[in-house]
């Protein structure tokens, strides 16, 4: 079982930036590959980026590739999404997400579980 807690959603101007947090407990942290998703109202949850277990390969969708950076910190069971350069479009509420099976997955499906969501409103 993972517990999955996210963090730092809210309101920034178009242009701005915010960095989400998501902090696990449980499962060991190293044995997860994480992710981000984020659904938009009446809208499906998109893939954003994700981030293997150990070695830190990354994969980002096209819409934030070189905006968004995702990262992690095993020694905190932690993983962060850093975003730049936000757009109204970026609107959503952001959700982590953990796979016990190794390698990244982009379908929301394959993760095992998820946090609560934290939103993020992006004004123009």
């Amino acid at each position: 079982q993972v517990l999955l807690v996210e963090s730092g959603g809210g309101l920034v101007q178009a242009g701005g930036s915010l960095r989400l947090s998501c902090t696990a407990s449980g499962r060991t942290f190293r044995s997860v590959a994480m992710a981000w998703f984020r659904q938009a109202p009446g809208k499906e949850r998109d893939f954003v980026a994700a981030i293997t277990r150990s070695v830190g390969s990354t994969s980002y969708a096209d819409s934030v590739k070189g905006r968004f950076t995702i990262t992690r910190d095993n020694a905190k069971n932690a993983v962060y999404l850093q975003m730049n350069s936000l757009k109204p479009e970026d609107t959503a509420v952001y959700y982590c997400a953990a796979k016990t099976i190794p390698g990244m997955a982009t379908n929301p499906g394959r993760y095992d579980y998820w946090g609560q969501g934290t939103q993020v409103t992006v004004s123009s």
